[in-house]
């Protein structure tokens, strides 16, 4: 049993953990550009380990050294993994890296573990095939596994409806392969960590109020210095709010 005694105020300075959403994104994008990267103060959880995994069997050159990750790029094309790529139980990995899988020269298949397969892929899937990507669920149509097939990308117009950031980002990797310009309208801002690193890595992306638009390209390799996430002192700042005469400082964190 654990006894958890009140306190009267609060007043600390903290430092909470890196930037999860922005670590992925990081590592995705540096595995597909041209040149090497350094990645500064990533995010060592499970779910980006699971995305340094698969992007090693895809062939990037990915070493850690303490807090950095070096990412040796050879450009938008992977090779062949030798059997199915783990993305354990991030879905974030499996769901933007089946925007990167989509424009590859080469079949693929992608899961996750017994949570993973429990989430709906037809979000992303939907889209994809519109792109005219040869994609499909081996499990109920909706469910990982997801079986990826060569094939050649569109650009299409997406109306982003219901809102998410992670089907957005799938859409704007796959862009990057895609025919022609791929644009989403977006009703409801979400986060866009994708655009500003597409940017980072000279994507061609462009953003104009409500409306994203990406064309083909080389990504050329940059440093990230991941910030610190907000959300992680979560119980800390509500902790600050109710306490009277408390104070607390949380450094580096991304506000976007």
């Amino acid at each position: 049993m654990k006894i958890i005694k009140p306190r009267s105020k609060i007043q600390c300075t903290f430092i909470v953990s890196p930037d999860k959403s922005i670590t992925h994104r990081a590592i995705m994008l540096a595995s597909i550009a041209k040149g090497r990267s350094r990645i500064k103060n990533f995010s060592q959880c499970m779910d980006c380990l699971s995305t340094i995994d698969c992007l090693r069997e895809l062939g990037a050159d990915i070493e850690i050294d303490n807090t950095d990750l070096y990412i040796n790029g050879y450009g938008l094309s992977l090779k062949k993994p030798y059997g199915t790529l783990y993305a354990g139980n991030s879905g974030t990995t499996i769901r933007l890296i089946s925007g990167i899988l989509s424009g590859q020269n080469f079949d693929s298949t992608i899961t996750g573990d017994k949570s993973t397969k429990k989430r709906p892929m037809d979000r992303i899937i939907t889209p994809l095939t519109n792109m005219g990507a040869k994609i499909k669920s081996l499990n109920n149509s909706i469910f990982a596994p997801i079986y990826i097939r060569s094939s050649e990308l569109k650009g299409i117009c997406l109306d982003l409806c219901p809102a998410s950031a992670q089907v957005k980002s799938a859409v704007l990797l796959a862009g990057l392969y895609a025919k022609g310009k791929t644009q989403i309208i977006e009703h409801q801002k979400t986060r866009n960590h994708t655009e500003l690193m597409l940017k980072s890595f000279n994507g061609n992306i462009i953003v104009e109020n409500n409306i994203i638009t990406i064309e083909p390209g080389d990504l050329l390799a940059t440093n990230i210095i991941v910030p610190y996430d907000i959300s992680s002192a979560a119980f800390l700042i509500v902790a600050c709010l109710i306490l009277k005469d408390s104070s607390l400082t949380i450094k580096n964190v991304g506000v976007n």
